[in-house]
C-alpha cells in the first residue's frame, strides 16, 4: 500500500472529516490531562466551526490530504505568516494508519508547497502533551525556537530553514 499526498479544498468532505478526527483528538487530550475528562461536545461544535481552515485556501496557504490506498487518512497545512515565513498546521495522521510513514511525507510536502508559496522558513507550535509531534519535528530537522505566536495552547515552537528545491537532471 502506498500514500498519495495532493492539494484539497480546506472545505472538501475529506477535509472536513479529518479536520474533525485531529481536533478531537487534541480537545479530547488536553481536557482530559488537564481537567479529567473529554470535550464537552457543544465546545468542541463551536470550535470545529469556527476554525474551518480558510487561512489554509490559495493564494496564502494550502492544505494537503494524505491517502493511504485511496482512503483519507492525514492531512497537513501550511499558511504564509510573512513573505518569506510560512507555518506548519494541522499534521494529523488517523490513529489506524500511524507508523506507515504518511507523518513524514505529509510534512515534506507541506514544506515543499511553503516553497511554492515563496516561504525560505516554516514554523510551527504544539504542545508539551504531544510528545510524538514534537518527535516527529526534531526527527525532521525542526528546531525548537522561542515563540513565534501567542496561541494560549502552544508550549513549543519549532521552526526550519527551507533549502530551495533540487534541480532534477
Amino acid at each position: 500500500m502506498t500514500w498519495t499526498i495532493a492539494p484539497e479544498p480546506y472545505d472538501s468532505p475529506a477535509a472536513a472529516a479529518l479536520w474533525r478526527a485531529y481536533y478531537t483528538e487534541v480537545s479530547d487530550r488536553w481536557y482530559l490531562l488537564h481537567e479529567g475528562h473529554p470535550t464537552d461536545p457543544e465546545e468542541l461544535e463551536r470550535e470545529i466551526a469556527a476554525h474551518p481552515g480558510a487561512d489554509l485556501a490559495p493564494p496564502g496557504g494550502r492544505l494537503l490530504v494524505g491517502r493511504y490506498a485511496g482512503t483519507p487518512a492525514g492531512s497537513a497545512g501550511v499558511r504564509l505568516l510573512e513573505a518569506d515565513t510560512a507555518e506548519l498546521t494541522r499534521v494529523f495522521v488517523l490513529p489506524g494508519m500511524r507508523g506507515r510513514g504518511g507523518a513524514a511525507l505529509l510534512v515534506a510536502a507541506a514544506e515543499e508547497a511553503a516553497r511554492a508559496l515563496g516561504a525560505r522558513r516554516i514554523v510551527l507550535d504544539t504542545r508539551s502533551d504531544l510528545v510524538e509531534a514534537r518527535a516527529l519535528y526534531t526527527r525532521l530537522g525542526y528546531t525548537e525556537t522561542g515563540p513565534h505566536n501567542s496561541d494560549p495552547y502552544a508550549e513549543h515552537w519549532f521552526s526550519k530553514e527551507l533549502r530551495p528545491a533540487e534541480a532534477v537532471s
